[in-house]
């Protein structure tokens, strides 16, 4: 069978088997491709196991390898373990995991399995709940805050929401998370612009997903500190934390934040 994504007039087809389904809070589909296994929530592709790396590579090490010290990490979605997984590579203390959808997680473990063990992890607490709720009501503070959300839709827009942001900047040091495709969602990459002005210092970073809309894909990472980095010091950040990547380099990670000048002039409009 085919399944075939659309998004604006514009589809993406992969042949696969389907082989789970469930109807829930949200409608979680998992497809076996010639890319590997494949997670689809409600008609949107969330990864296939050739390109998950990719995404999750650039959404973790980004912000952890900004932090001298990364201990305790808040990580809102991510039911399928891939942002655990790599968070787990930087010798973390605690990582707290808020996901509003427990079947995510079930059929992740049981189907995919990407979190390689991150999700029995000890270090990792799984919280079901939703994601906006937890941080109303969070006392703690984080080092780094890490949203692995979907699309913006019912479940998942309220966590691009001023509010949403406003208390994210007042519990974590540094925050990321994805920011849609520039190019193919506009409207929510500049919702995410506009919302998340709580945050005083903010840049957008890009990096590929193949199975993306459009196949260009945006992050944000933001802290209510002005954060300066240089390549040194990211490269023996990560040399001395020992991460081992596919995709990301230090190199990578700094090119990332040079944006072609159509995608500055958006940005320019809610970031100076």
């Amino acid at each position: 069978m085919w399944f075939v994504e659309k998004y604006d007039g514009i589809g993406l087809m992969i042949e696969g088997e389907k082989i789970f389904e469930k109807d829930g809070l949200q409608k979680i589909e998992i497809f076996s491709t010639k890319l590997g296994k494949m997670l689809v929530i409600d008609g949107k592709i969330q990864f296939s196991e050739a390109d998950e790396k990719f995404y999750h590579e650039m959404l973790v090490h980004v912000p952890m390898l900004l932090h001298p010290e990364p201990k305790k990490v808040l990580i809102v979605g991510g039911g399928d373990g891939g942002a655990a997984r790599e968070a787990l590579k930087h010798e973390v203390e605690s990582i707290k995991l808020v996901e509003i959808d427990e079947n995510v997680i079930e059929a992740c473990k049981k189907y995919i399995g990407i979190d390689e063990g991150a999700l029995n992890d000890e270090r990792v607490e799984i919280i079901i709940e939703d994601g906006i709720e937890f941080v109303k009501n969070c006392k703690e503070k984080f080092d780094v805050i890490i949203v692995d959300g979907s699309d913006p839709d019912a479940v998942s827009k309220p966590l691009i929401s001023r509010d949403f942001y406003s208390r994210c900047s007042e519990i974590g040091e540094i925050f990321v998370t994805q920011s849609q495709s520039p190019f193919m969602q506009q409207e929510y990459f500049e919702a995410i612009l506009k919302n998340s002005s709580p945050f005083s210092w903010r840049r957008i970073y890009l990096s590929f997903m193949p199975t993306y809309p459009s196949g260009m894909w945006s992050f944000m990472v933001a802290s209510r500190h002005k954060i300066s980095f240089r390549i040194e010091e990211i490269e023996k950040r990560y040399e001395e934390r020992g991460i081992q990547t596919i995709h990301y380099t230090p190199r990578l990670h700094l090119a990332s934040f040079t944006l072609p000048k159509w995608v500055e002039e958006i940005v320019k409009k809610y970031i100076e």
